[in-house]
């Protein structure tokens, strides 16, 4: 029996001025559409197009928990937690297709 995964993930723009925090159960599908802009108007409208951050969960309720979680923390928590992981702010979609 497979486990479902999810995944709770910091999107950025081309700029990495703005970041987007989201929870998704398929992380290449969700980039893509981010990428397509087929995604909320905030997405959308301010260009988030690049994978910066990932995390992976077994259980549903513990990703949402975490994206709520990074979501009530500052800016400059999300800066660090992106730096922890990719200091350079590479688009991860590229490692993950």
């Amino acid at each position: 029996m497979q486990t479902r995964q999810y995944f709770v993930y910091i999107s950025s723009n081309f700029q990495n001025t703005v970041l987007y925090t989201g929870v998704t159960n398929n992380l290449i599908r969700r980039t893509w559409e981010h990428k397509q802009k087929l995604v909320s108007s905030f997405a959308s409208r301010y260009n988030i197009v690049k994978l910066v951050y990932v995390e992976v969960f077994d259980d549903v309720n513990l990703a949402i928990a975490r994206e709520k979680q990074i979501k009530a923390g500052s800016r400059e928590k999300k800066i660090l937690l992106i730096r922890t992981l990719n200091p350079n702010y590479d688009d991860l979609y590229l490692k993950i297709i």
